[in-house]
């Protein structure tokens, strides 16, 4: 069996940002690119809780895939099971520089979302009381704030 690169990551050194996961090969041509979206220092700080994580993944996916210019690129978005993070998997041979102004916009939008939360009801969720939109925006405001709009080479490369 196959190693995966992300257990290899030094996770004592590994500081908030957008790491480029992997790079997958598709059938018929063409890459997808999967993102370590990381909002928490890993074993350093909390990790989000599952009801604003749960809430950050239905803003972000209703965000993403109504976006003009990625909603064709866009394959997922979902919480890591450790909540420090998500990942988006993208159509294309990207690198972090290329995808930070959508996913600024993307945490602006969650940052000052106001109103029901997108398919939070019986019909279209699994477990839809599971949303907490305060924490949530909260959340979406640190990262935000803390990690996107400040961001460094150290933010956009794994540690070596």
């Amino acid at each position: 069996m196959e190693e995966n690169n992300e257990l290899k990551i030094d996770y004592t050194r590994l500081l908030r940002g957008i790491y480029v996961s992997r790079k997958d090969q598709i059938e018929g041509g063409g890459v997808v690119t999967t993102f370590d979206i990381r909002m928490k220092l890993p074993n350093r700080e909390p990790a989000i809780s599952q009801s604003a994580m749960h809430t950050i993944e239905h803003l972000a996916v209703t965000f993403l895939r109504s976006h003009q210019q990625w909603k064709d690129k866009i394959l997922y978005w979902g919480p890591m099971a450790c909540c420090t993070g998500n990942y988006l998997l993208v159509k294309g041979d990207l690198n972090p520089s290329d995808i930070v102004p959508v996913v600024k916009e993307t945490f602006e939008y969650i940052a000052n979302y106001e109103g029901d939360v997108p398919g939070a009801n019986v019909h279209d969720c699994g477990n839809y009381t599971l949303n907490n939109l305060p924490m949530a925006r909260w959340e979406a405001r640190k990262y935000l704030v803390e990690v996107l709009n400040e961001l460094k080479e150290e933010n956009l490369n794994y540690p070596a």
